[in-house]
């Protein structure tokens, strides 16, 4: 909803505005103590957009309070005021607003900058953005250090390595030397959480602090904030995993639309919700009970269900050829220490049309890399990719060019996939675009209108408004450029496409609507899925057959019922096994 306010400084009173509740949980000893809480963000026009609205909130010592809602609802926001980061352009206005003490209205830039790091650790949900792409991981996390009071270097170098350590990255003294684009999603993601820890800050605001995590490394990243919480520690949990808000939360608030819906122990919230958007929330969650049903209430008020016999994305055939066909794939490289190391080793598996193939495996088991392989954007050392039974892996980069549209990707993190000086029509029309060599002005000119319909059909499809293809990448949230990155990756009406965690950043109701809309466009266009994800319950909602992979080697592939619940190898069931402890205090399935 937006508002539009007279004076641009907001020095008047808020209009109409209703009387909150106090949270009863806000004493003189909270970390967190908010009290009608309004945050408001001008745009260029002068237009006052108000997302949070009339929030009353405390944190005590040794408290988690999480706050779960869908892209737009305003609890980022919420995590971004307590930190001091809402930008510019934003306006905050409350009855009382202190954290650690500090009244955060009137807490200047220089004394934040005191304050992060020291009194308050955070953790965004963009690793990639949030950690310096020129610095090492190690210097980055040393920074921290140096800025609040650690000033020996070698002193600085253990802790480094103490904290990788415990946030469960491997080769912690090879990865400090390394940069964050040199690292997986899931390894970045957990640098961010080593340097907002490094401290030991009595308030950790954390967004969306496991993401980019497998369930294994996610169950230990939790196991360290479950005993920063017991020793004090007070932490805002900003999640739309449903499993970790249950696993450490004590109390869990709902947001839609900037306001509290829903308030309550996390059990009560979680296992008996009161309101209908709370509802709606954790029946999106994807999980085995949901495969072959769609997973939005619109949809299954229509009565469309997949049937669970014969999918709607089970049009391919056991007889058809593989449209895609991987043979002994082998890729080594030679890391800052100059040793070098086999990431990927003679991992070997086929797609038919129509079918999706899941790959799981932890952060750094040669997923993403073997999907690169196959994309044909990195020469295998040895192995062989088919695309369509014709040669791809080993074809020059000019004779890929004309086939490139067979195959397309999208990405973990989409904003680095994006140019940012273009708007999201120009993304999609350079996608939806063919080679106009010979075609007169007017014709060029009919066929740029066309392509802004196209442009404005595939937007609609992914969840977004035509208003978004005005904007660039980075005038959208993190779940609106996933769905930018969808739509491209559709443009041109691939045959197979590859997407690496393509929901992991989405709130549950987006990624339900994703989901549901890459099955009904498999099963309208018959498009082959090789789908990469470290949340287990979205591969098996998604998957027809899946390929468990564990340091670079493909360690067992079947379908997915026999995966699931018959794992012959014990890496399958040390997964499966991890996703059982998050999932114990969370109702995953309707």
């Amino acid at each position: 909803m937006t508002t539009t306010i007279a004076n641009p400084v907001f020095d008047t009173a808020i209009p109409d505005r209703p009387v909150a509740a106090t949270d009863p949980s806000a004493t003189s000893t909270s970390l967190v103590a908010l009290e009608d809480l309004n945050v408001w963000f001008t745009d260029a026009a002068g237009t006052a957009h108000h997302v949070v609205r009339d929030l009353s909130l405390g944190i005590n010592p040794g408290e988690c309070v999480a706050v779960i809602g869908e892209s737009g609802s305003g609890k980022s926001v919420t995590a971004r005021t307590l930190i001091g980061l809402t930008g510019s352009n934003s306006h905050v206005q409350a009855t009382r607003a202190t954290v650690g003490g500090h009244d955060i209205q009137q807490t200047t830039d220089a004394q934040w900058r005191r304050i992060r790091g020291a009194q308050v650790g955070f953790i965004l949900q963009d690793a990639l953005v949030s950690l310096d792409p020129l610095r090492t991981i190690g210097a980055e996390i040393g920074e921290s250090l140096r800025l609040h009071g650690v000033t020996k270097a070698s002193r600085r170098h253990e802790r480094v390595i103490e904290l990788l350590e415990a946030v469960g990255v491997p080769e912690p003294d090879l990865r400090a030397r390394q940069r964050s684009g040199e690292l997986s999603g899931g390894l970045r993601q957990r640098a961010l959480i080593a340097s907002a820890i490094a401290n030991d800050p009595p308030l950790l605001v954390a967004d969306e602090p496991t993401t980019a995590l497998d369930v294994t490394v996610q169950a230990q990243v939790l196991d360290l904030l479950a005993e920063r919480k017991a020793a004090g520690a007070a932490l805002l949990l900003i999640s739309h995993d449903f499993s970790v808000v249950g696993r450490l939360a004590d109390r869990v608030l709902v947001m839609q639309g900037g306001h509290i819906v829903e308030q309550g122990t996390a059990e009560d919230v979680l296992n008996s919700p009161q309101h209908e958007y709370t509802r709606q929330l954790l029946d999106a969650v994807p999980s085995g009970t949901t495969k072959g049903e769609y997973l939005t209430a619109a949809k299954r008020a229509q009565a469309l269900e997949v049937p669970k016999t014969s999918p709607v994305r089970g049009t391919e055939s056991a007889d058809a050829p593989p449209v895609l066909e991987v043979t002994g794939l082998t890729k080594s490289f030679r890391g800052p220490d100059g040793v070098t190391r086999t990431v990927v080793k003679d991992v070997s598996f086929e797609v038919r049309a129509g079918q999706t193939l899941g790959i799981v495996g932890e952060s750094g088991s040669g997923k993403s890399t073997t999907a690169s392989m196959a994309l044909g954007f990195l020469k295998p050392d040895a192995g062989t990719v088919l695309l369509n039974g014709q040669p791809w892996s080993n074809l020059a980069a000019s004779g890929r060019r004309s086939r490139r549209r067979e195959v397309t990707v999208v990405y973990q993190d989409p904003l680095s996939s994006f140019d940012p000086r273009w708007t999201a029509e120009q993304i999609l029309t350079d996608a939806l675009e063919p080679a106009t060599d010979g075609i007169a002005f007017g014709a060029r000119r009919r066929q740029r209108a066309q392509l802004r319909e196209c442009a404005e059909e595939l937007v609609r499809l992914v969840g977004l408004d035509p208003q978004h293809l005005a904007k660039h990448p980075l005038q959208l949230s993190g779940g609106q450029r996933q769905r930018l990155a969808i739509a491209r990756a559709l443009a041109p009406e691939p045959d197979v496409v590859v997407l690496d965690e393509a929901v992991s950043a989405l709130d549950v109701s987006v990624q339900a609507q994703v989901l549901d809309l890459l099955t009904e466009l498999q099963g309208t266009l018959g498009t082959t899925y090789v789908f990469i994800s470290h949340d287990l319950g979205v591969i098996h909602h998604m998957s027809d057959h899946i390929l468990v992979m564990k340091d670079g080697e493909a360690v067992e592939s079947g379908n997915a019922e026999q995966i699931f619940h018959a794992p012959a190898h014990p890496y399958t069931q040390e997964l499966l096994g991890s996703l059982q402890m998050l999932t114990a205090h969370t109702p995953l399935s309707r």
